[in-house]
Order: C-alpha cells, then sequence, then structure tokens
C-alpha cells in the first residue's frame, strides 16, 4: 500500500473532536509545476495569451522612443531657425558691390547711409522658395546689426520679430507637423495593438481559468467518492468544503491575473532596461540606482510574507470546519448550554485567521507604497541628471522625456513582480491543500473483480472475519464466523463499542478486511465490485439524510422506473402518506427550510425510500430510534412485509424489537459470545439475557 500523503488530523472521536496537528512543508515550485502540468490541456491558449501579453508589453516599450522623436521634432521647430540667415546672407553675396558689400556694417555706419542706398547695391533674391526684395534685404541688415551690437539675446530675439515679413517667413519658428502626426499615428497603432493583445490575453486567461477552476471542482467531487470510510473519520467536512470552495477560488484568480501579469511585469523590466541602455547609459544608471533599493525592499518582504499566506489559508480551512459542524451540531450545543464555549472556540480560530491575514495583507499593502517613493524618485534622478545632461548638449530633450516614461515602466513591473509572487504564493498554499486531497490515498482499483452479481438469492456468510482500522493498530474485530441464511432476519445487538456497525460496514465493503472472508451466495465480496455489493442492499440509518429537493425525488433517490403506486404504497406503509397529503404541493413539495419534519418523520421518508429501493438485502440501523412506540408499531408491521424473502441485518439496542429474528447474534468486544433465537438466547440466561433483563430494570 502506498505512502499515505494527506495529513491532516488524527483520528477523532465524534464530530470535530481534533484538528490540524502539523503543517506540511512548503514546495512553491513543486506545487505549481503540478498546477501547470493540471492545466496541460489548455497549454496551447496559455502559451497564445502569453504571447499577446508578451508582444502587447514590447509594443508598450516601443512607444517612449516615438515619443522622444516627436518631442525632439516639436522642440527642434520651437527655437527661431537663425540658420537661415546664413543662407540669406550667402545668397545675397552675389549681388552686393562696392564699399556696401564690403564695408563694416554698424548702427553707427547705418545712421550715416540714407534709407534705399543699400538696396540700391543688392538684387532681389529667392531663397527656399520664399521672394527677398532689395529693401527687405536692406532692412534684414540694420535689424541684424543693433541685434549684434546689443549684445543681451533676449534684446536679440526681440529684434529678430522686426525682421521683415519675407524674412520672418524663412526664419520664424516652425514644427513639422506632418513628422509629428506620423510619430502620433504610429504611437496610436502601437497602443492600440497593445489594447486589443491585452484585451484577448484576459479573455483567454479568463476562460482557462474558469474551466480549469471547474476540473478541480469536478475532480475533487469524484475523488470524495473514491475515498475510504477512514479518510472522512480524519476529516472535517467544512475542510473539504474548504478545498472545494476557498483554495480552488484561490487557484483561480491568480491563474487569471498572476501569470499574465508576471509575464508582462518581467518584459517590462529586461525591455525597459535594454531600451534605456540603447538611449544613454549614463541615465540608465541613474535610473538603476534609484531603484535598487526597490529590489532589496520587495525581497525582505515576499520572504517574510510568505509565511503568513500559508498560514491563511490553512486558518480558513479549521474555522470554515468548526463553522459547518457547530452548524451542523446546533441542537446540541443548545441542549447543553455550550454556546459560549463554542463562541470561544470560534473567536480563538476566527482570531488566528483575522492575525494571520492582517499581517499577510499588511506586509501586501506596504509593496504600492514603497514603489510609489521609488518611483518618485527615479522620477526627481532622471529629471536632474537628464537636466544636467542637455544643458551640456549630450543628450536631446526628447531623451529626458523618454527616461521619464522608461522609470516607470522600470519600476512598476517590481511591485507588480512582488504582488504576482505573493499571489502565486497563495496559490501554491491552496494548490498544495487541493492536491494533498486529490493524491490521498484511494481505495484499490477493482479492475477484473465481477460487476454484475445478477440473480441474489441472500445468503450471507462471515468467515473467521478479522478486522482493524487503517488508521490504528488496534484490532476491534477479532475472529467473526456466522451465516445468515436466504430471507432470514438475522439481528445484531451488544453493547456500544462491540462492533455492530463495523460489521455492517464491512458487509457493505466500506471498509477492507485484515483477514477471512464475507461471501454473498458463496462469492468473496473482495472479489465483487464494491458497486455490485452495494446493488444488493438497502439501507436505513440511524442518522436520517434528506436533500434540498421534493418529497417523491427524496423517496425515489437513485432508483429508475418508480411508478407513482410504489410509492404512495410505501409511504402508506410507513404511516406517512396522509402527512404528505397534507403539504402544500403533496408528493411534489421542496424540503427546504419552509417545511419542518420532525425527526420521526424523517426517519419514516427514508424507511419508505428503502422499501421503494426493493433491494434483495435490507440493513436496518437503529432504523425506529427517533419514532414513538406507536408509530414503531406500524412501521414494524411494514418492515415485516418488506423483510419477507429478503436478508435482513438489524442492528438494535432496544431488544424487544427484535424477539421474532431467526436468528440474533450477540457481540461483545469484536467477536461473537452467542447467537440463537430470542427465546434460546434467553433460555441460556447468559450475556444476551443479561443486556435484555438491564433494559426493563432500566425502564422500571
Amino acid at each position: 500500500m502506498s505512502e499515505k500523503r494527506y495529513t491532516t488530523r488524527p483520528a477523532r472521536h465524534g464530530r470535530g473532536a481534533g484538528r490540524f496537528t502539523r503543517e506540511k512543508p512548503r514546495d512553491l515550485v513543486g506545487t505549481w509545476k503540478k498546477l501547470l502540468k493540471y492545466c496541460g490541456k489548455f497549454k496551447i491558449k496559455i502559451i497564445i495569451a502569453l504571447i499577446c501579453a508578451a508582444i502587447a508589453t514590447m509594443l508598450t516599450l516601443a512607444g517612449p522612443d516615438r515619443l522622444k522623436d516627436m518631442t525632439n521634432e516639436v522642440t527642434k521647430g520651437v527655437p527661431p531657425r537663425t540658420e537661415k540667415l546664413t543662407e540669406v546672407f550667402e545668397t545675397m553675396g552675389a549681388g552686393t558691390s562696392g564699399e556696401i558689400g564690403q564695408a563694416q556694417l554698424t548702427p553707427e555706419s547705418l545712421e550715416l547711409i540714407p534709407e534705399g542706398a543699400i538696396a540700391q547695391n543688392l538684387l532681389d533674391i529667392t531663397v527656399d522658395g520664399v521672394s527677398i526684395s532689395a529693401m527687405d534685404q536692406e532692412s534684414m541688415i540694420r535689424v541684424l546689426a543693433s541685434a549684434q551690437a546689443s549684445g543681451d539675446s533676449a534684446a536679440t530675439l526681440r529684434l529678430l520679430d522686426k525682421l521683415p515679413d519675407s524674412v520672418q517667413q524663412l526664419v520664424k519658428p516652425s514644427i513639422d507637423m506632418n513628422a509629428v502626426r506620423n510619430i502620433a499615428l504610429v504611437l496610436i497603432g502601437f497602443y492600440l495593438m497593445g489594447l486589443i493583445l491585452h484585451a484577448a490575453q484576459g479573455l483567454i486567461m479568463a476562460e482557462v481559468t474558469q474551466k480549469t477552476s471547474r476540473s478541480f471542482r469536478r475532480d475533487i467531487s469524484l475523488k470524495i467518492n473514491r475515498l475510504p470510510m477512514w479518510f472522512y473519520n480524519k476529516t472535517t467536512t467544512g475542510d473539504v468544503l474548504s478545498r472545494v470552495t476557498n483554495d480552488v477560488d484561490t487557484i483561480g484568480q491568480s491563474l487569471n491575473s498572476s501569470i499574465g501579469t508576471l509575464i508582462t511585469a518581467v518584459i517590462m523590466l529586461f525591455g525597459s532596461l535594454i531600451m534605456m541602455l540603447i538611449t544613454n547609459a549614463v541615465m540608465t544608471a541613474t535610473a538603476i540606482g534609484a531603484s535598487l533599493i526597490g529590489f532589496m525592499i520587495m525581497s525582505t518582504i515576499a520572504g517574510r510574507s510568505q509565511k503568513y499566506f500559508e498560514r491563511q489559508q490553512k486558518n480558513l480551512g479549521v474555522l470554515n470546519g468548526h463553522i459547518e459542524e457547530m452548524y451542523s451540531g446546533h441542537t446540541v450545543v443548545k441542549a447543553y448550554n455550550a454556546e459560549d464555549k463554542t463562541l470561544a472556540t470560534f473567536d480563538r480560530m476566527n482570531g488566528a485567521l483575522k492575525q494571520s491575514g492582517f499581517r499577510a495583507q499588511s506586509m501586501a499593502g506596504l509593496m504600492m507604497p514603497i514603489m510609489g517613493f521609488i518611483g518618485n524618485l527615479g522620477y526627481v534622478a532622471v529629471c536632474v541628471v537628464g537636466g544636467a545632461l542637455a544643458m551640456k548638449n549630450k543628450i536631446d530633450f526628447g531623451v529626458i522625456v523618454a527616461f521619464m516614461m522608461y522609470v516607470r515602466y522600470f519600476t512598476q513591473p517590481l511591485s507588480q513582480i512582488a504582488q504576482s509572487v505573493q499571489s502565486l504564493q497563495s496559490a501554491a498554499a491552496a494548490g498544495e491543500r487541493v492536491f494533498d486531497f486529490l493524491e490521498a490515498e484511494e481505495m484499490p482499483a477493482e479492475e477484473g473483480k465481477l460487476s454484475d452479481m445478477g440473480s441474489v438469492k441472500g445468503e450471507v456468510r462471515f468467515d473467521h472475519v478479522r478486522f482493524g482500522y487503517e488508521d490504528s493498530d488496534k484490532i476491534v474485530i477479532h475472529d467473526f464466523s456466522a451465516v445468515a441464511k436466504p430471507g432470514q432476519k438475522v439481528a445484531i445487538v451488544g453493547p456500544t463499542g462491540a462492533g455492530k456497525t463495523t460489521m455492517v460496514n464491512l458487509l457493505m465493503r466500506f471498509h477492507e478486511l485484515k483477514d477471512g472472508h464475507i461471501l454473498i451466495d458463496g462469492m468473496p465480496t473482495s472479489d465483487i465490485r464494491r458497486e455490485a455489493v452495494h446493488e444488493q442492499f438497502c439501507m436505513v440509518l440511524q442518522d436520517t439524510w434528506l436533500f434540498e429537493g421534493t418529497v417523491r425525488e427524496n423517496l425515489v433517490y437513485n432508483t429508475p422506473n418508480v411508478s407513482e403506486e410504489q410509492i404512495k404504497s410505501a409511504c402508506r406503509a410507513v404511516g406517512l402518506h396522509h402527512f404528505i397529503k397534507t403539504l402544500p404541493q403533496g408528493y411534489d413539495t421542496v424540503l427546504s427550510d419552509s417545511v419542518s419534519l420532525s425527526a420521526g418523520q424523517k426517519q419514516q421518508l427514508t424507511i419508505a425510500r428503502a422499501m421503494i429501493a426493493d433491494k434483495p438485502m435490507l440493513i436496518l440501523d437503529e432504523a425506529t430510534s427517533s419514532v414513538d412506540t406507536r408509530t414503531e408499531q406500524r412501521i414494524q408491521s411494514a418492515m415485516d412485509k418488506l423483510m419477507e424473502n429478503r436478508t435482513s441485518f438489524i442492528i438494535a439496542h432496544r431488544l424487544s424489537t427484535i424477539r421474532d429474528a431467526d436468528l440474533i447474534l450477540v457481540m461483545n468486544h469484536g467477536d461473537i459470545v452467542e447467537s440463537g433465537t430470542h427465546e434460546a438466547l434467553l433460555a441460556q440466561n447468559g450475556f444476551y439475557a443479561e443486556l435484555y433483563n438491564s433494559q426493563f430494570e432500566e425502564a422500571g
């Protein structure tokens, strides 16, 4: 038998008697390998989603470089184009002559030259398609001479505004709007395509997430039916429910957001680093230096927060188990005035969950403020260093603009990576719990065993049966041998803990024998599939089980082709038909909180269900313990009719109900100490007689 992987808590006695005892070591990488392997059927879709995220991120990274070009185009067109004046003078050179062309023109000398005199020595010229007359050239000469004499750059710029219109047309600032428009269109295309790819990635991962969550829940539901009964003696129902709901939801949320975010953040981080290095090494060093502290802070916080996320998932499962137990046993809690004790236990568990959740979320909440500070520090550093380099004409202004975006692209992924890692850690803690459940030891496979027993007569033979529970070395059934002939009514009696219910569970193959055999019509049950064994029995247990559905659905539970008359006949036999007719919709009334059934009525309904199932053999485990004496007598009559020609096993504490049994097996400490009919056992004046007489003594 394989080693048991599922470790939760010690075996308990009664609901909720134990709790988790230890915590399984964490394996982040191993658990995520299992998760990714589990999602293998969605591998193509996940790869497509990640490719979409990667391309969208690269398009986003290309944006600042295009924005740098646009900024440079704008800044290039802002100052006056003084270089055009050089072209004008070069063109004028051919037209100047005499003393004017060679004189040192100063404001003082120009005042001595009459207006128009200079123009007489010039020719009309054309520069870049703009015609400049001789008079405009003279006016330009006089203005530039005054500007040169002022020596003040601001005054020079003001004097440039006095240039003639023809020259102004060449010199005035001019932004190349065609180039700006083309760059803007490319940027819009990049960002629009990135939006589409991000949306596609989100839709694909949402589909993968929901289908994976559905698959997990389906597999857990199927696993529940493949686990041995001893498993549920160690695990609370609430803890199993927590794995189906909270843990699966945590895994789904992480798959939906963390993987895509992590890939995007990593590409953004290294992509922005590469783009910064290509653009300017000094500015890159500045940005990295300002952001380096972020790595150290995040790694410290991530390491400390991991244990709290795992503890949070564990505490949530424990709390769910307690809540489920207390609500299902609410009547007992009230009857024993245990509200305060129950509330104290709840407060303790709730406090542990609050503490672990608070610490986990607090550390997670530190990420955004810290990374905001690091990002702002990076902005300041880039602006200061970039401004100094720009003043020395070592970089263009557009480089500073690009780096302001690159700093955000470089620091933002740090917080995203940290959050994704935390989400991955939380998902791994949840995934570990889910996989522990899915990998728990199952009942042995039954390939090759008999799946159809055919027509069963009902002979049952117990041949030196020996049994001990799987999680204990203690033997509870030592050497049990008995024979139940077809159609016999066999009663199993004995004090509490004698092994009565255990024998029935062994008969149903809910547990496997340590030694010996149980044979049905000569066939060992170990050679028959469990489902085939179950098909031969209908059971009525002391604990009634009804689901939220109509009365009819509860009566015919998993029994096909049941007629209306069969349903009513069974209900009449147990005395339930009249009550059902008084319900608002009769047999179609939905059993919910609005329809209240007494414990006895629930028991009557489960007995009627067994009658409708009409199996070859019948098991009654304190079937009439919740009904009054009058109802019990009526049901007993119906049960006698039901048990005709059927092998029946009856477990009863009230020995007066099994006086007409064909065979009574008296058990004590896992062994048959006496057997025979009621009269014969009383005549022996042994253990059975002592049990029987003690009931009347207690009643008296």
